[in-house]
Formats: C-alpha cells, sequence, structure tokens
C-alpha cells in the first residue's frame, strides 16, 4: 500500500503541473517556482506533514518536497539557534540533495558528450 500511496500523490502533483502547463500561460520554470514554494508554505503551516506521511516518497521527491524540507530546516533551525536559524536552517537541511545534484551532474559532464539533436 505504501509503493501505491507514493505512486498516486506523485502522480496527482505530476499532473496538476501537466494540466497548468497545457491550459496556463505559465512557462515550467514558473510552474517549478510555483511548486516550491506552496511546498515551502503547506510545510511552515504544518499542513505538508499528513500529505508526507500518506504519500512518502511521492509527496518528498517532486519539488514541493524540497519546499517542505526547506521549511522543516528552518522551523528545527529556529528552535535550536533562535533567529539565526531562519538564514542558516534552509541550507542546513537542503545541503545532502544540493549536493548530490552537483556531484552526479558533474558526472554526467564528465561521461557523456553533449551535442545537438540534428
Amino acid at each position: 500500500m505504501e509503493y501505491l500511496n507514493a505512486f498516486l500523490c506523485g502522480g496527482i502533483l505530476c499532473a496538476v503541473g501537466q494540466i497548468l502547463i497545457d491550459r496556463t500561460s505559465l512557462t515550467p520554470a514558473r510552474i517549478l517556482v510555483c511548486y516550491v514554494t506552496a511546498g515551502v508554505l503547506l510545510g511552515g503551516l504544518g499542513l505538508y506533514e499528513p500529505i508526507f506521511q500518506w504519500g512518502g516518497a511521492g509527496a518528498t521527491v517532486p519539488l514541493t518536497g524540497f519546499g517542505y524540507n526547506l521549511a522543516k530546516g528552518v522551523r528545527q533551525a529556529v528552535d535550536q539557534d533562535g533567529w539565526i536559524g531562519i538564514f542558516t536552517g534552509g541550507f542546513t537541511a537542503a545541503a545532502g540533495g544540493v549536493s548530490a545534484a552537483v556531484v552526479f551532474g558533474y558526472l554526467a559532464a564528465v561521461l557523456f558528450r553533449s551535442r545537438d539533436k540534428s
């Protein structure tokens, strides 16, 4: 059931994104920013936690999950370090994922040659 919930949650988030691409004049970049912002807002208000509990990886892997992770990191840092946590919490919470993206992106650039499709 855990896998089904993750599939459904991630699928719903992707379907909403596709509908926004098809039915609005929003660019994909703006939709991605909206997803991260929605994750931060829902995470900051405590509304993303039930989605995370139900959807598991389907809720944490998309960009809304990245926003939720940032909000959760800020909240924890503020509890531990006070107001300075507003500035440091997001960096420490997302450092592992961002570092992995940079390392894997670099490895892909080194191992594979990019070229035009034509």
